[in-house]
């Protein structure tokens, strides 16, 4: 029982990281192109392109790592 526990907790933990990332790194970014504004700053399409890659690619990762750890759950 405690062993599920602690499984689901890590699961948790990793899932919440999960979507953290994904709405600091690819939500985030479309604000200032859907409100139309700028931070001051600009960033060419391949540094954005890659940024919201990157952070995408860390999010669905993280997921994954969440269902394998799942898959320990004993009944």
């Amino acid at each position: 029982m405690a062993h599920n526990e602690r499984l689901k907790l890590t699961a948790n933990y990793l899932n919440t990281a999960a979507g953290t990332c994904f709405a600091a790194g690819v939500v985030a970014p479309f604000a200032p192109l859907t409100f139309g504004f700028s931070g001051g700053g600009s960033v060419s399409t391949l540094t954005f392109g890659l940024g919201v890659a990157t952070f995408l690619t860390a999010s669905g990762a993280l997921h994954l790592a969440t269902r394998s750890i799942l898959k320990d759950l004993r009944p």
